[in-house]
């Protein structure tokens, strides 16, 4: 009886630590990849990477932004580079605290060599204003960014100064005037910063252009900006994406599902684990 107990015992503890083993393994594997990218490229790789990890809180995803925590982590990174190294800035993100993005970003514009970043997938609302500071972003054929129009009290503050035109001042009451008087100084803020951000190559008609387009509320805040209308705004974006990059994503796993969302084969003609 005692064996048994001590066999389910073990069986428990392998199980616990099962999850803890794998995120190391990912881990290794991780800082592998970036190793080899480094030296092929002669660059320094930084990864501000938001996925629904499985080991956040108990086993329970928990979606992540940016926050003081990565600006603190990316700025270091900067900071510990070499001024004339370039960096390679690996962007998959949401969004996050407005705060901790412009800090990225100014660290990235500072930055003497030149800073790449690559958006696998979407760098959305904090993500666009980091990448908006680069040298050069790099985007895939589907990859989105998005507005940067700054949101107050859970609403875009372009829509709550639009109230101001809406109504007489004397039909709006002053929680609305004083969150619409906030609003107004995040615009200008924000367009403000987006000017300063831009890299010197674009002129001051461009930059005055993109920052308008991007933050007086234009679009809804979750509206997808693909190459073809990042292009159109007189952003310079290209579509070369290293295949190290969507390596490197996989190594960053979802939660894994009882049933996969998404599966594929290797293709006609093609021999199972066989690539074009």
């Amino acid at each position: 009886m005692n064996v048994f107990f001590d066999i389910l015992i073990l069986f428990f503890m392998i199980s616990a630590l099962q999850p803890v083993i794998k995120q190391e393994m990912l881990k290794a594997s991780r800082q592998s990849l970036i190793s080899r990218m480094e030296k092929k490229n002669k660059s320094r790789v930084i990864t501000l990477i938001h996925r629904q990890e499985t080991m956040s809180i108990l086993g329970f995803p928990v979606m992540r932004y940016i926050d003081i925590n990565d600006s603190e982590k990316v700025i270091r990174a900067i900071q510990t580079t070499e001024p004339e190294t370039p960096i390679n800035l690996i962007l998959h993100t949401p969004g996050g605290i407005a705060l901790a993005a412009l800090q990225i970003a100014k660290a990235i514009k500072s930055h003497k060599g030149k800073v790449t970043v690559y958006v696998p997938h979407y760098a959305m609302s904090g993500g666009t204003l980091i990448a908006l500071a680069a040298d050069e972003i790099a985007m895939g054929e589907h990859s989105v960014l998005g507005p940067v129009d700054p949101q107050i009290d859970k609403y875009p503050a372009p829509s709550i100064v639009n109230v101001l035109k809406q109504k007489p001042i004397a039909e709006i009451d002053d929680e609305t005037l004083i969150l619409a008087d906030i609003s107004q100084k995040a615009i200008n803020q924000l367009e403000n910063s987006i000017i300063d951000l831009l890299p010197d190559y674009y002129s001051d008609e461009d930059r005055r252009r993109i920052s308008d387009a991007l933050t007086r509320g234009h679009w809804t805040h979750d509206f997808p900006i693909s190459v073809d209308v990042a292009r159109g705004l007189g952003l310079k974006v290209t579509t070369d994406v290293p295949p190290e990059v969507y390596e490197l994503m996989d190594l960053f796993p979802q939660p894994v599902r009882s049933t996969p969302s998404v599966e594929f084969g290797p293709g006609p003609g093609y021999p199972r684990g066989q690539k074009k």
